[in-house]
């Protein structure tokens, strides 16, 4: 099938890829110059895991233009995942959606022959069969119907990972204004997946919702789960692994999500739960749940920041391991290291901070409120403390890294990366009450 794709971004430049190698004619469009020359040349136009390879495999089949007009002339379905940045209210912002929708409908109206277009965007619920579908209807100068579909179809991915999560999605959403639009844009999905997801065809409004309350469930769950390390930490041998591997048995629960250890971050979970409270709000609803979840969330970075100054000595220096909110992406939006970085600053310590991919982003970010290693080895050279806040599988060098140097600092373990005995160091893990926590470690400074 010819497909376009609007936005050429984290999620677009993947999205594009992907289903070229699957066998679409697939042209991408742009503002950035830039991402389109790269796409011409055969080069991946944003850094994320796989995406070479796929761009390698599909290049015949893949292009890129700033031309709307000339893409919308060469395809038959088009998706649109632009950013929908959050507005001051906490809700999506609709600005790149419609913009791109308008010039998508210019280029319809001069088409003929059927074309669906599918917005991939995360949009508040309301929006794809309000705002955007009225800008479409005006712009192409005709209603949807038998020849212009509109659907809302997100995807349930993260950044490190987009590829594989494109190919083995748990499920396909599609929310459709018609039958014919859903049945096509099914069928393009499952010619994407390699897992045979289940479809689930729905009303557009419907699809919007549950989009946003996929992710706003997964952080209650993450929020649960350090509640219960919050509780563990003052009760006398409690350990939350064991804890929450034993409820997470029970099939109401699952394991998955269920880990007590740093608060979520990055670019979706915390804006698409405020999103959500604000949702409610707005409907006349209580958002408790949700306002609770993001409470939860917010203080885990003040809790890391007064277990680790516990620790340290009036002259003490501190090493952050991880600034990136996950293992394989430079995104270091929301991340544990550098909320923890920016909140020891505030109390007066400059940490030693190291990312294997995230570092400039976060000198950016945080300018001269830390100081900036090239390498474990000199990150951890003078710490008293040394915080893995990312589990980085290169990381697991620290034991050899601390073992040579003959220095014995605290570890906070945030991801259970290691054992006491294989750093032959006090090693913290978040969320148990035993002896390795703060009076053993107290004790054996003594």
């Amino acid at each position: 099938m010819r497909i376009s794709v609007i936005g050429l971004g984290k999620l677009g430049s993947p999205l594009a890829a992907v289903l070229a190698d699957k066998g679409h004619e697939v042209v991408g469009v742009d503002v950035d110059e830039r991402a389109i020359a790269a796409l011409n040349d055969g080069r991946s136009p944003v850094d994320e895991s796989g995406l070479q390879a796929v761009v390698d495999r599909a290049r015949t089949r893949l292009s890129a233009t700033a031309s709307h007009d000339e893409a919308i002339a060469r395809s038959d379905a088009t998706f649109v995942i632009v950013p929908t940045p959050s507005d001051a209210d906490g809700t999506f912002s609709l600005g790149y959606v419609l913009d791109a929708v308008h010039k998508i409908g210019d280029a319809l109206r001069h088409k003929r022959g059927r074309h669906i277009v599918v917005i991939t965007s995360t949009v508040m619920p309301g929006a794809t069969d309000g705002p955007i579908r009225a800008a479409l209807e005006e712009h192409a100068g005709r209603p949807l119907g038998d020849d212009l579909g509109l659907c809302y179809s997100p995807e349930f991915i993260a950044l490190g990972s987009v590829i594989a999560d494109m190919l083995n999605p748990d499920f396909v959403l599609v929310g459709e204004s018609s039958p014919w639009a859903g049945e096509q844009l099914a069928e393009i999905m499952l010619g994407v997946c390699e897992n045979q997801p289940p479809v689930v065809r729905m009303s557009i409004v419907d699809a919007e919702l549950a989009k946003i309350a996929v992710n706003t469930f997964v952080t209650t769950k993450i929020s649960y789960a350090n509640m219960l390390a919050e509780i563990c930490e003052g009760l006398p041998g409690a350990d939350v692994d064991v804890v929450t591997s034993a409820i997470g048995l029970d099939s109401r629960i699952g394991r998955k999500y269920l880990r007590g250890a740093t608060p979520y971050g990055g670019p979706c979970f915390p804006r698409d739960n405020i999103a959500f409270a604000r949702l409610a709000r707005s409907l006349g609803g209580e958002a408790d749940i949700a306002e609770a979840t993001d409470r939860v969330n917010r203080r885990q970075h003040e809790r890391l920041a007064r277990r680790v100054l516990d620790q340290l000595s009036r002259d003490g220096r501190i090493a952050i391991l991880g600034l990136s909110y996950k293992p394989g992406t430079a995104v270091v939006e929301e991340s544990t290291g550098m909320g923890l970085a920016a909140l020891l600053a505030e109390k007066g310590h400059t940490a030693t901070v190291y990312d294997p991919a995230g570092l400039e982003p976060a000198r950016r970010a945080l300018g001269d409120r830390a100081r900036y290693a090239t390498g474990i080895e000199n990150c951890v050279a003078d710490a008293d403390v040394v915080v893995v806040a990312t589990a980085w599988s290169e990381f697991a060098a620290l034991g050899d890294i601390l073992a040579s140097a003959g220095r014995r600092p605290v570890v906070f373990d945030c991801w259970r990366m290691f054992k006491a005995e294989a750093l032959e160091t006090d090693v913290v893990h978040l969320g148990t009450g035993q002896k390795t926590d703060a009076a053993r470690q107290k004790q054996h400074r003594s």
